[in-house]
């Protein structure tokens, strides 16, 4: 890639932050729509948790893939192309028939998604080459993801109160048009001067085992847990996982390499990401549904009570990332468990939903705790890893995060699948959300464990064995090259 100035490499960034900012605000714009996209498309629960997850789950599976394509391809072709994609899905969802159309769209819309955000970080870090300056970079990067977070509930408030639903995938369409021209005019193309080999059957196989595990999670509140199909797709899901395991150790170039999960702040770091990221999800559907189908607030009035939970994560993510960088990530990740284990024990032992001001508490909490764990789960899963393997490492992080919201949604919403009907009374909706916040505390409480576990002494020595693993089949390969074998 050609030296920029330091104008056009800020250019690229705010490029880059665009396709991040139209990614994140669709999660948190589109749980703002969902009670009025379950009315008017007479959609039961199921059908609303697979709005979120088959955009979740095919942009899990496919966030590796796109980022080893764009390194083979080129990072600029395959982020154009990913813009043009997820544009036209965000078009398609808008014109939706039924709920089965949506459904099948919101996939479209992931698999644009997937070429955007892991393909504009390694754009901001070919672009920026001084670590300072990457550093900073990475910054502006994840304090948009606070912005959407803040912004995302109320401008979908205001527009499914104002147009209707299907307005939250329009405004979509002329950011991705103007992203698209920028990058075409702006951005250098480059690519990595090594890419790694595609996995097309380890590829496969988390597609299989996402899905399948997902499916039986959401369908079996409906079909019966011991139900022929939700044991038969169970039993799918565990044969690609032990097939998924199996393969990847054999294979020279795995989709995900396993010797990563012998350190011990790359593991967690993974679990914990699935943590944040499921309590997320199951704390935002519970609270769309129980405000407005509950309460009878609009969706604009229902986005303004959550402004307490965003305004927090946009407050506490930069200090986060600052506390990461002059004190490590053991800190933050303890009081993120601890904010967030507080907030979910605080809706279910004292029916905050009943307190205006408890419920302000249980929201304020949350943000604080949600606020402060994203900095440090990138951080720890790169901590100790060689610089050649610390973009695959963040990858993995990247998935875990959407994994972990699929889970969240398909978890929680079958738990409350009883009494969250679109007729449910309020003592039904409570009684059904009472194991929903138990397991967002064990999700904070898991987060507090891990951080605690994850950051000391031993979990430093086993990051350093790991990457001694892959330092020493560098050196090989490079032994090996030098010498014409």
């Amino acid at each position: 890639m050609p030296d920029l100035s330091r104008r056009r490499r800020l250019l690229v960034l705010a490029i880059c932050c665009m396709s991040l900012l139209i990614v994140s605000l669709d999660n948190t714009v589109l749980n703002v729509a969902l009670p009025s996209m379950q009315h008017e498309l007479g959609a039961s629960v199921s059908g609303m948790q697979w709005t979120i997850d088959a955009y979740t789950l095919v942009l899990a599976s496919l966030l590796m893939l796109a980022g080893s394509t764009a390194d083979r391809l080129g990072r600029r072709r395959v982020f154009m192309a990913g813009l043009v994609v997820f544009s036209l899905g965000s078009l398609l969802c808008s014109l939706a028939p039924d709920l089965g159309w949506l459904v099948a769209f919101r996939m479209v819309q992931a698999v644009g998604g997937s070429m955007l955000n892991p393909v504009a970080m390694s754009i901001i870090t070919n672009t920026f080459t001084d670590p300072r300056e990457r550093a900073r970079a990475i910054g502006v990067w994840g304090g948009v993801v606070g912005i959407s977070m803040a912004a995302g509930p109320v401008i979908g408030g205001l527009l499914v109160q104002s147009v209707g639903w299907r307005s939250i995938f329009w405004i979509n369409v002329p950011i991705g048009a103007l992203a698209l021209f920028l990058t075409s005019r702006y951005v250098p193309e480059s690519r990595a001067p090594r890419p790694r080999r595609v996995d097309p059957v380890g590829q496969l196989l988390v597609i299989t085992l996402l899905g399948s595990l997902t499916y039986a999670i959401i369908e079996a509140p409906e079909a019966g847990w011991t139900s022929a199909e939700i044991l038969a797709f169970t039993v799918v899901a565990m044969v690609s996982l032990a097939t998924l395991i199996g393969y990847e150790r054999r294979r020279r170039e795995p989709l995900i390499d396993l010797r990563f999960f012998h350190s011990a702040p790359f593991g967690g770091a993974t679990v914990i990401a699935v943590c944040a990221f499921a309590a997320l999800g199951g704390f935002l559907f519970v609270n769309t549904l129980y405000l407005q189908n509950i309460r009878g607030l609009s969706a604009l009035d229902a986005g303004l009570y959550m402004l307490p939970m965003a305004g927090m994560t946009l407050v506490f993510a930069p200090l986060s990332g600052r506390l990461v960088g002059s004190r490590g990530p053991r800190l933050p990740l303890l009081l993120a468990g601890c904010a967030m284990a507080a907030s979910g024990a605080l809706f279910a032992a004292f029916n905050t939903e009943s307190a205006p001001a408890l419920l302000f508490t249980g929201y304020v909490l949350f943000g604080i705790g949600f606020g402060l764990v994203n900095a440090p789960i990138t951080n720890t899963a790169v901590s100790g890893m060689p610089r050649t393997q610390a973009g695959v490492a963040a990858a993995v992080a990247s998935t875990s995060r959407q994994v972990g919201q699929s889970l969240g949604v398909a978890v929680i919403g079958a738990v409350l699948a009883g009494g969250a009907h679109a007729g449910a009374t309020r003592p039904e909706f409570l009684a059904a959300a009472h194991p929903a916040w138990w397991i967002i505390t064990g999700c904070g409480g898991a987060i507090l464990l891990l951080g605690a576990l994850t950051t000391g002494r031993w979990a430093a020595a086993t990051a350093q064995r790991t990457a001694a693993l892959f330092e020493d089949e560098t050196a090989h390969d490079h032994s090996r090259a030098s010498t014409g074998s």
